[in-house]
């Protein structure tokens, strides 16, 4: 096994079993496997599917109706933000989340305060965080805890806030035909694929 390939998969645990983000589990990963910090990285494709593969071998039990539980949240809240187009992305997006997964929905305003105004006029409560955004600057991010149901305990709601001019692209399909983000209709049509557990 090359070192790439021990990096992915010893971040793949990390991710899957502590719900650590991809960035900082590939780089404990280094340290954990006691390489130089110069070691290559593998790309997020090869995480991936060391996700994959650690998902069928050590959850393939519950990861199904954990998954189904966030998709089925993350569509309420888009519901929810209609207005803000609110796009789905991350592990919820491309299924490989777990209870531990954050959800992470993209909105694209036409004014960035907007949907922090709409978060108060309901009495939600949030903080204020940054993210990477599409071009590489840094956007705001509203993080919120809300109560999932379906798993008893409550997840992490992560909301991108975008420019409307970031939708346009947002959909293009990635080296592999799979696309970064999906709004409802391509939510709905998920959960519609996969009947539940």
């Amino acid at each position: 096994m090359s070192d790439s390939e021990e990096i992915a998969a010893a971040a793949a645990r990390l991710i899957v079993d502590e719900g650590m983000d991809w960035g900082p589990a590939k780089q404990r990963a280094v340290r954990d496997l006691g390489l130089a910090r110069g070691a290559t990285l593998p790309g997020n494709d090869e995480v991936e599917d060391a996700v994959r593969e650690h998902i069928a071998i050590f959850h393939a039990d519950t990861q199904p109706a954990e998954l189904r539980a966030l998709r089925e949240l993350a569509a309420q809240w888009m519901g929810r933000l209609a207005d803000f187009r609110p796009h789905l992305a991350g592990a919820v997006w491309r299924g490989t989340a777990t209870r531990l997964s954050n959800i992470h929905l993209q909105l694209y305003c036409d004014d960035s305060k907007a949907a922090e105004i709409a978060l108060l006029d309901r009495g939600l409560d949030f903080d204020v965080a940054e993210t990477t955004g599409p071009r590489g600057r840094a956007v705001d991010m509203l993080v919120l805890d809300v109560p999932c149901p379906a798993l008893q305990e409550r997840v992490t709601l992560c909301l991108s806030i975008l420019d409307f001019d970031d939708l346009r692209g947002a959909l293009k399909p990635d080296a592999r035909g799979r696309t970064e983000r999906g709004d409802l209709g391509a939510l709905q049509a998920l959960l519609e694929e996969s009947p539940p557990p």
